[in-house]
């Protein structure tokens, strides 16, 4: 069962398909981000605000998001552990 985690704006992802959610500050990741972009890969999702995260699905698509790396990874953790509970409850 996959679950739709918010990334601002109303803009969902799909949880399973996530490799990543990192800060866009490092220059590996601006390198990646303007690579993806070249290549038609990147997704922006800002809605027109600084970008705070980016996050690689594993498809190769990179998701830009105005929200900070940590909310992202708590709406996550939120999503994923009633999928796990579940999964407990059937054994």
């Amino acid at each position: 069962m996959s679950g739709l985690v918010n990334i601002g704006f109303g803009n969902m992802i799909n949880s399973e398909k996530v490799i990543a959610v990192v800060n866009p500050d490092a220059a590996p990741v601006k390198r990646m981000v303007q690579n993806a972009r070249e290549a038609q890969r990147v997704i922006d999702a800002t809605q027109g605000r600084r970008t705070k995260s980016v996050i690689m699905m594993e498809n190769g698509q990179i998701v830009l998001s105005a929200m900070q790396p940590d909310t992202i990874a708590r709406r996550f953790t939120a999503v994923l552990l009633p999928e796990q509970e579940m999964k407990g409850d059937e054994s």
